[in-house]
């Protein structure tokens, strides 16, 4: 039966801090959950309102969706959530394809960037410390279970680029179109703030500047979303194969 404390505890894991302290985090979701089962995700606890998980070496708890409710971090709940280790910083590997991210701020964009590394092939995405949390609950829904393929780490983006030997490829409102260039395979591709872009202390690491022409007749619209900017910019590079 689950105790008062361990719904307190869940609960609190939807704020950064408590995530940090306890080093866990939630996740929500038939196929989220399984997703991260099959990953190096450890799992700690694992609730269903019905049977909907798949065999694991944690046996899920029965519970009822009043329950659940209490712990979930959605407005409608699902039929199952589960509670899973956060992963020990990896190293940066500075080969093939990586993407940078310069204080990226809205879960639902970072969610849709790493599923879009999923499907374009990149293992690592790096982030400035600004950038929301990984494991916040809307990110981790969003990513709708690439978590477990794409590791995220969290660094000084500004002295990584600094010191990387891989052409930095960054995404500009005024630089040269992404269509006319040929593009690497092992490169830096690094995507700015929704509402700022690039820093100017990250911008002057770039050594190629990047943009995606407008072809509207009026070209009133100021910018794309930055997950759309990313999947035109990742489908261009990968493209060039």
């Amino acid at each position: 039966m689950v105790s008062k404390n361990q719904i307190k505890l869940i609960a609190s894991l939807q704020q950064k801090k408590y995530r940090t302290a306890e080093g866990l985090f939630i996740a929500e979701g038939v196929k989220v959950i399984t997703e991260l089962l099959h990953s190096h995700f450890q799992p700690v606890y694992l609730f269903e309102t019905e049977k909907v998980l798949p065999p694991t070496s944690i046996s899920p708890e029965l519970i009822s969706p009043d329950i659940l409710k209490k712990m979930s971090a959605l407005h409608e709940p699902n039929n199952c959530l589960g509670v899973f280790r956060m992963r020990e910083p990896q190293a940066i590997l500075e080969e093939g394809l990586l993407l940078v991210l310069d204080t990226i701020r809205d879960p639902g964009n970072l969610g849709t960037i790493i599923r879009l590394c999923d499907w374009f092939g990149i293992t690592q995405v790096v982030c400035s410390a600004a950038t929301v949390d990984v494991y916040n609950p809307k990110v981790v829904q969003a990513t709708m279970g690439s978590l477990s393929r794409v590791s995220v780490e969290y660094t000084d983006i500004e002295a990584f680029l600094r010191q990387t030997k891989l052409p930095i490829y960054g995404t500009f409102m005024d630089g040269v179109s992404v269509y006319k260039q040929n593009l690497p395979q092992s490169a830096i591709v690094l995507l700015g703030n929704e509402a700022n872009g690039i820093s100017d202390a990250v911008a002057q690491h770039v050594t190629h500047r990047l943009s995606i022409p407008r072809f509207g007749d009026l070209q009133q619209t100021e910018s794309l979303n930055v997950a759309t900017a990313a999947a035109i910019f990742l489908s261009e590079f990968r493209r060039a194969t």
